[in-house]
């Protein structure tokens, strides 16, 4: 079934053959117009209502109107513009297999051309009748290879906010959640013996769930619009110390872009629930200051390790943060306890 655009394309290049047929007329060697040539004209250009459904075929019939043309010793150039759309509609949109048939087509074509012209043709008007199916040809390839890139290049742009969305939800909920499981491991634990402790547990519980619903929330609105503001690291302080970990901020005055400036909220919140997840006891120390135009956070930890845990992205997540803004990242064990260190350009040198 032909298509809407196709329809209207046809129409267009039929009333455009018949009217250029008729206005340029023809000179010698060529014959004059009459009603076979005004028929070649409009049975090429009404043949491109199948140009994308059978393009291939339109490609042939094109090429075959313009070898009939040729016979017949009738002018060239009317004929040829269908026939330069359909080959630049293969070329533009399909396969390789299509495009090799299209090509060998219009071979084929150009071969009858010379073969079989009326007017015996001479050099100059093959180079140029050779050269528009060419130019045809190219232009088509280079439309294929322009929409090929651009669906590339959005198929990255997708990749990469899949990525941006895992690792936010990462950050926003891994926190709490881990927060979540040592309180309520705690509480389980102590709920025989110290049942008020439970109950403040559970408590606590309920406040970091809402907490973490709130951040989701946040988390959601900021997806639907340009607000990304940084999280605030007193809350974090606070909800860390109301789970029963020992944590010290020292931090300073820094300048940052706001991007920037949320990689490195990010990065303390998940060394943080790092700490939290991977050593049941110890004091956590989060240090953020500027030295020179450099940003440097460092959030330490000390205390037993428990058992080995499962592989997560939390330190994958930290590094390809710092690496986005511009920054350094590293992290391993110290004496004593574990040290995650970043370091990120500042935005002026105090």
């Amino acid at each position: 079934m032909p298509t809407r655009s196709d329809a209207w394309l046809a129409a267009g290049l039929v009333v455009a053959s018949v009217a250029a047929a008729l206005l340029t007329g023809s000179e010698p060697p060529h014959r004059p117009t009459d009603a076979v040539s005004l028929a070649f004209a409009v049975l090429s250009a009404f043949s491109l209502l199948w140009r994308t459904t059978a393009p291939v075929s339109i490609t042939a019939v094109t090429g075959t109107v313009v070898v009939l043309n040729a016979a017949a010793g009738y002018p060239p150039t009317v004929v040829q513009w269908p026939a330069w759309i359909a080959v630049f509609t293969v070329f533009a949109t399909y396969g390789w297999r299509m495009r090799l048939a299209g090509g060998l087509i219009t071979f084929v074509a150009l071969v009858g051309y010379v073969l079989f012209d009326r007017n015996e043709v001479g050099s100059a008007e093959l180079f140029s009748i050779s050269m528009s199916f060419l130019i045809s040809m190219v232009a088509g390839e280079a439309t294929r290879a322009r929409r090929f890139w651009a669906e590339a290049s959005q198929a990255r742009l997708l990749a990469e906010e899949r990525t941006r969305l895992a690792r936010e939800l990462h950050d926003a909920l891994g926190h709490a959640v881990n927060v979540i499981v040592m309180q309520a491991g705690v509480g389980r634990r102590v709920f025989a013996d110290n049942p008020e402790f439970a109950q403040a547990a559970l408590g606590h519980i309920e406040t970091v769930g809402r907490d973490a619903l709130g951040e989701l929330d946040r988390l959601l609105r900021v997806m639907h619009s340009d607000d990304d503001s940084p999280p605030d690291l007193g809350e974090l302080a606070a909800r860390v110390r109301a789970a029963g970990r020992d944590l010290r901020l020292n931090t300073s005055e820094v300048d940052l872009a706001p991007g920037a400036a949320r990689a490195v909220h990010r990065i303390i919140q998940e060394a943080v629930t790092n700490a939290l997840r991977h050593t049941e006891t110890g004091r956590i120390d989060v240090d953020l200051a500027q030295v020179g135009d450099r940003v440097v956070l460092e959030v330490a930890n000390e205390g037993r390790h428990l058992a080995a845990p499962t592989p997560g992205r939390g330190l994958v997540n930290m590094r390809e943060r710092a690496r986005l803004e511009g920054g350094e990242f590293e992290a391993g064990p110290v004496d004593g306890g574990f040290l995650v260190r970043a370091t990120l350009p500042a935005r002026s040198t105090p």
